[in-house]
C-alpha cells in the first residue's frame, strides 16, 4: 500500500512544501512550493531589532499544502520541520510578538544573565548542548529582562507554532526541544534550571516524540485550503537537522554526517549522550535524534558565508554568478591560510567579504584578492572546519569513521565536496539533497502506517531510490 504524504521544511533563507508518494518500495518526492525566508528589521523604540516574517511563512505553508491536496486528494499526512531555538510567545492562544531572530544582537544580554546564575560548564552538564549565544535559554532570558515573558502563558518552537495555528494543539516535539538548552540529559523539561534562571515552567507545553500524530487539520483550516478531511498532523523531527539525519543512508557505527545548507551540522551518531569535559570544550552538542539516537554534532557556519558572499557582489552592482564563479574558484590556487569559520564575526547579516579580508589583514595575513580567489577561501575553509569537525567528533566518542556522508544543498557543491574528501583523506558520500523533507516525509508515512520498521529501515528505502555521489581523496589527508 502506499499513500501520499506533504513535508514542509523551512530552513533559516528559504522554504518548501513537498509532495512524496510513498510505501514499502516507492520514495518519490517532488516540490510543489518553494518560497524565500527573508529577516525583517523592525524598529522598536530603541533600535532595529531582527524578526521572522511569521505570518509570511505561514501563509506559505498554507498556500503548499493547498497545492499538495489540489494535487494528490487522499493527502493523508503532513509534517512540519524548521530551524532550532526560535520561538513565539503566545497567551489565551494569541501570538503576542513576531519572533525574534536567532542572529538578532539582543541575545548576548542573554548570556550574560544566564551565566551570572550559572557558568558554561555546569549548563553544559546538565543538558549536553553546545554554547551558541542564541540558544533558547540566552532569548528567554533577555525576555524576561524585557518584560514580554510576563504577558505570556505559553511557548511555541517555530515548528511547533505552525502546528499549533494547523491543529489547535500545543506540544513541543523533543528533538527541536533538546536545542533550547531546556531540556534535561533525562529528555524532559529541567524544571530545576527554570526555576533558577526565574523562568516560568507554565510556559513549556508537552513534550511528544518524533513520529507522533498530533491530531488532523482543524475544520476551518482545512474548509479554507480545500484539504482532505483524513489529513493528520505529525510531530516528525522537527528540528530540521533530525529530519535531515533520519534520512542519510549511513552505517551509523562507522559514518559521520554533514548536513550542509545555511549552517553545516557536523557530527556522528550514538546512542547515549558525551557530556565529558572535552566535549564541552570542544563545543559539540548532544541533541535528540528519531527514535531516541542522539546527534553529538558541532555547528559550522555553512553556506551562510557564500550566501552573504554573493548577496554583497550584488548589493555592490556585480553581476556574477555562482556556477561559473565557483568554476574560476576550482581553477585558483588554495589561499596561503583558511580563515576561521566559526569566528563570530560572521554570524550577523551583511557585508561578509570585507570582514572575511578583515580577518585576514588583521593577523598579517594576504587577503583573498577579487571574487573567485575570496570564493575559493570559502570552500577551502569549510573544508577545513568540516574535516575538523569529523576528527573531533571521532576522538571523542571513539567511533571510527570510515566514511563521510555530506546531504543538503552543500552537497550539490562540487567543490566544496571534493575539498572536503581531500581535508578528510576518506570517501565522501553526496546527497541526498532534500534529505530533510525526505526524513520528514519517512516518519510521516511510518506514523500513517504506509511504512513500517527502524530507522535502518527508512534508510534502506532512501539508499534504493536516490543514489549517492561518491568523492575520493586527492592524496593524503590535507590538515
Amino acid at each position: 500500500m502506499s499513500g501520499a504524504v506533504a513535508a514542509v521544511d523551512l530552513g533559516a533563507t528559504s522554504g518548501r512544501v513537498m509532495l512524496a508518494e510513498v510505501g514499502p518500495d516507492r520514495l518519490e518526492m517532488r516540490a510543489v512550493a518553494r518560497f524565500a525566508n527573508d529577516p525583517v528589521a523592525m524598529w522598536n523604540g530603541r533600535r532595529e531589532a531582527l524578526h521572522w516574517d511569521i505570518a509570511g511563512l505561514y501563509r506559505n505553508v498554507c498556500d503548499g499544502l493547498a497545492a499538495a491536496a489540489h494535487d494528490a486528494p487522499d493527502l493523508a499526512a503532513v509534517g512540519v520541520c524548521s530551524w532550532a531555538v526560535d520561538y513565539g510567545l503566545l497567551r489565551d492562544g494569541r501570538l503576542l510578538a513576531t519572533p525574534h531572530h536567532y542572529r538578532d544582537e539582543r541575545t548576548a544580554h542573554g548570556v550574560d544573565l544566564v551565566h551570572a546564575e550559572l557558568n558554561a560548564g555546569e549548563l553544559y552538564r546538565r543538558n549536553g548542548i553546545q554554547f551558541l549565544p542564541f540558544n533558547t535559554v540566552y532569548q528567554l532570558a533577555a525576555e524576561k529582562a524585557e518584560g514580554l515573558l510576563e504577558l505570556a502563558d505559553s511557548m511555541l518552537l517555530v515548528p511547533d507554532l505552525i502546528n499549533y495555528w494547523l491543529t489547535g494543539v500545543r506540544s513541543a516535539e523533543r528533538t527541536n526541544a533538546s536545542t533550547t538548552a531546556l531540556l534535561g540529559l533525562d529528555g524532559r523539561w529541567d524544571t530545576e534550571l527554570l526555576r533558577r534562571l526565574g523562568l516560568p515552567t507554565a510556559l513549556l507545553p508537552e513534550l511528544v516524540d518524533a513520529g507522533s500524530i498530533r491530531g488532523p487539520v482543524l475544520p476551518e483550516v482545512r474548509a479554507r485550503l480545500g484539504l482532505p478531511s483524513g489529513l493528520d498532523v505529525v510531530s516528525v523531527g522537527s528540528h530540521d537537522t533530525a529530519s535531515a539525519v533520519a534520512a542519510i543512508p549511513m552505517r551509523s557505527q562507522r559514518a559521520a554526517y554533514i548536513s550542509c545548507g545555511t549552517w553545516g551540522l557536523v557530527g556522528v551518531e550514538l546512542g547515549a549522550p558525551v557530556v565529558t569535559d572535552a566535549a564541552c570544550a570542544a563545543n559539540f552538542t548532544n541533541e535528540v535524534g528519531v527514535d531516541g539516537r542522539i546527534r553529538f554534532l558541532h555547528n559550522v557556519m555553512g553556506m551562510w558565508l557564500l550566501s552573504e558572499t554573493m548577496r554583497q557582489f550584488e548589493r555592490d552592482g556585480g553581476t556574477a554568478e555562482l556556477g561559473p564563479l565557483l568554476a574560476q574558484a576550482a581553477e585558483m590556487p588554495p589561499p596561503a591560510d583558511v580563515f576561521d569559520t566559526d569566528d563570530a564575526r560572521f554570524l550577523p547579516p551583511g557585508d561578509m567579504p570585507t570582514r572575511i579580508a578583515g580577518w585576514y589583514t588583521e593577523r598579517g595575513l594576504p587577503a583573498p584578492d577579487g571574487p573567485a580567489a575570496l570564493v575559493r577561501a570559502i570552500m577551502e575553509s569549510l573544508a577545513a572546519a568540516f574535516a575538523a569537525a569529523v576528527r573531533t567528533a571521532a576522538d571523542l566518542t571513539g567511533v571510527d569513521v570510515a566514511e563521510v556522508h555530506i546531504v543538503g544543498g552543500g552537497s550539490q557543491n562540487e567543490l566544496l565536496c571534493q575539498l572536503t574528501a581531500d581535508r578528510l583523506g576518506l570517501p565522501l558520500l553526496a546527497g541526498p539533497v532534500e534529505a530533510t523533507a525526505l526524513g520528514n516525509v519517512l516518519l510521516s508515512a511510518r506514523a500513517r502506517g504506509l511504512l513500517s520498521g527502524d530507522l535502518e529501515t527508512l534508510r534502506a528505502l532512501v539508499s534504493a531510490r536516490f543514489p549517492m555521489r561518491r568523492y575520493e581523496p586527492r592524496g593524503a589527508a590535507v590538515r
